[in-house]
């Protein structure tokens, strides 16, 4: 499922969960136990990127309907760790978005300090989906998307191309596939010559305002009836049938 490697002192952990690293219970536990160990290691940043032309495609929708309404509070409470745990690392964290990075992907892209994206598609998809963001996930987008492209980037529930998302705010940089990790570790390298308590201190100063609503929400209980009902499962079955047959 997840892969982590060293490079001069810069943590890259590839994720490997099947053909989209979809997320799923045991995907996002994996995921944020292996964020958490790189807290207390001996490494100064770190790279989250994916595999092939996938970043991460989100939540496993078929996982979730076969799962029935009571997978559901279980899987968000995961998910809201996942997305906290790596949203609060410490260090320098860069997203090298290697392909499509689709509504939780994209959140997991923007849980990093900085996003650069060599091809694919990135974009929150929830509500075309019909499902409610968790607290979670819609205050790390809030903390990355300038307020002025916001509504749109949600409502719009739009999949942007790399020159699109540059534009809205989603990703920082562009690069060729070829150059995307030698770019992404110029970046970590540059920004973990900072002393590390200042960079820590700054970061959790940064991010303040939407860990104290984070955390005064925590897991929306209204949200996670949302997922479960009837008519939400249903909504989310139509997507993924209507996404199979364009593939």
């Amino acid at each position: 499922m997840i892969d982590v490697t060293q490079h001069d002192g810069i943590a890259i952990l590839q994720m490997q969960h099947g053909k989209a690293n979809a997320l799923d219970i045991e995907f996002c536990h994996a995921l944020a136990h292996a964020v958490d160990k790189l807290r207390h290691v001996e490494v100064h940043g770190l790279i989250l990127t994916g595999t092939g032309t996938m970043f991460s495609a989100g939540v496993d929708l078929p996982r979730l309907i076969k799962s029935g309404p009571e997978y559901i509070p279980e899987f968000l409470a995961a998910l809201h760790h996942t997305f906290e745990t790596l949203f609060t690392f410490p260090k320098p964290m860069i997203a090298a978005i290697n392909g499509h990075a689709i509504a939780g992907g994209c959140v997991l892209a923007a849980c990093a300090d900085y996003r650069i994206m060599a091809g694919g598609r990135i974009g929150v998809s929830e509500l075309r989906v019909g499902v409610p963001f968790p607290v979670s996930a819609l205050e790390i987008m809030r903390s990355v998307v300038p307020q002025k492209f916001l509504s749109e980037v949600l409502y719009d529930a739009k999949n942007y191309t790399p020159e699109e998302a540059k534009t809205v705010g989603l990703i920082d940089a562009i690069t060729g596939s070829n150059e995307l990790m030698s770019e992404a570790l110029k970046k970590v390298k540059a920004w973990s010559a900072i002393p590390a308590t200042a960079f820590a201190i700054t970061k959790r100063q940064l991010q303040a305002p939407y860990l104290d609503r984070i955390h005064h929400n925590a897991i929306d209980t209204y949200v996670v009836n949302l997922w479960k009902e009837p008519a939400t499962l249903n909504a989310i079955g139509n997507f993924v049938a209507s996404t199979i047959k364009k593939t």
